[in-house]
């Protein structure tokens, strides 16, 4: 059997990125840059101010106090956008706005209060200093400087750096464009009436959901039955559209297997991972585009696309923190495990105590207890037992 490790590495190498491309601000939100970005102008564009007062030169307020304030003209209103920039003469002021551009010969803003609000004179009752409350061009970003580093996932403050800039589009790494289908003759659609042996069908939304979370783009198709013709022919008429095939079910070792009989042929290699749940897996390219094969079993397919495709995902989008974050915690009650088998049991990992207790049995179709877990509990393949109280390697499901 294959190790865990070994099929990591296969599924990595089976996952490329995809050219990087010049995406709209508002799309290109939770993308990482494909290269650093440049500010091509600086920020501020020109010196304004960081207060609703009045522009004033400070020469003109020496002495200015609560009791003796100094009265001026005010000669000019300056609100937010006006563009014709009356410079400021001798013994006058400018009524301003927060953001508006400080007219040429003033060199500091009184806050309004600090005055008594004048429209046509004001009294300033404070001197300020040189440059006070006065935004300086520059002085946060200067032309030419680095604005983003590449591979830097673009979020709220990211995007509006961008926008300040004048920037419309930004150079990303696009999502993995994911195609997910599900296989069984006994699946049928939620909400649909059920006959004896059929079972609703629930991975196709899971895996979906999951590629979706690891920041991929996931095509939900209708599932298919154990039809070699009708699989194949599905995976043609969308292959082509697609950067990355899902499927499961149809791997195992009984018959009916449609995704192991059809895929055969085509070159993909099936194997068994030394893992519980998750043994039978598979991957390879379908006429070019790559295929993971996952096993049917919810749990087993939850497993294996935690430990296998969301991290050779995320790193083929260069997101960061391609794996789960790791912890250790002590167990709450013994564990078993079958020897030579890497076992992934679903657990409930408290942080406060660092305890972690195991829910639910081993077995792959346990969805209840999958949907209650918040970690995964790592046991090492030479591991068989642990008892109350020893610590194990925790994989942590709610952190990214």
């Amino acid at each position: 059997m294959r190790s865990v490790t070994e099929h990591q590495a296969a599924i990595n190498a089976l996952v490329t990125s995809r050219p990087e491309t010049e995406a709209r601000l508002a799309a290109a939100a939770g993308r990482p840059l494909a290269r650093d970005v440049i500010a091509t102008r600086a920020l501020p564009g020109f010196e304004n101010s960081a207060m609703d007062g009045y522009a004033v030169r400070v020469e003109d307020l020496a002495g200015a106090t609560a009791e003796k304030p100094v009265t001026l003209p005010v000669a000019e209103d300056i609100p937010a956008g006006r563009t014709d920039g009356p410079p400021l003469a001798p013994r006058t002021a400018h009524r301003i706005m927060t953001g508006a551009a400080v007219p040429a010969g003033a060199d500091a803003v009184v806050p309004v209060e600090l005055t008594d609000a004048g429209t046509s004179t004001v009294a300033i009752r404070s001197c300020p200093t040189l440059g006070q409350h006065v935004r300086r061009a520059g002085e946060d970003i200067s032309a030419g400087e680095v604005a983003l580093r590449r591979g830097q996932v673009l979020g709220a403050p990211q995007l509006a750096l961008l926008a300040s800039l004048g920037y419309a589009t930004a150079p990303v790494i696009p999502p993995i464009r994911t195609i997910v289908l599900s296989t069984g003759s006994e699946l049928v659609a939620p909400g649909q009436p059920l006959r004896r042996g059929e079972i609703y069908e629930s991975n196709g939304i899971m895996i979906a959901t999951a590629v979706r979370e690891a920041g991929g783009e996931a095509a939900q198709l209708r599932f298919v039955s154990d039809d070699p013709t009708e699989f194949l022919q599905t995976l043609r008429d969308r292959a082509p559209e697609a950067d990355l095939i899902i499927t499961s079910g149809g791997v195992s070792a009984g018959a009916y297997e449609v995704v192991k009989d059809s895929l055969t042929e085509h070159g993909i290699e099936f194997l068994k991972v030394a893992m519980q749940p998750g043994m039978p897996q598979g991957c390879g390219f379908f006429e070019g585009t790559p295929i993971v094969t996952l096993p049917g079993n919810p749990v087993s397919a939850l497993v294996s696309f935690e430990v296998f495709i969301r991290p050779a995902l995320r790193r083929a989008m260069a997101l960061p923190a391609p794996e789960r974050p790791r912890t250790t915690a002590r167990l709450t009650e013994p564990v078993t495990s079958p020897r030579g088998k890497r076992q992934f049991r679903r657990g409930v990992l408290d942080r406060q105590t660092g305890t972690v207790k195991p829910i639910g049995p081993p077995a792959s179709h346990h969805l209840r207890w999958l949907a209650s877990a918040n970690c995964l509990v790592d046991v090492d393949e030479d591991v068989t037992a642990l008892r109350t109280g020893d610590t194990v390697t925790v994989w942590d499901l709610d952190s990214c």
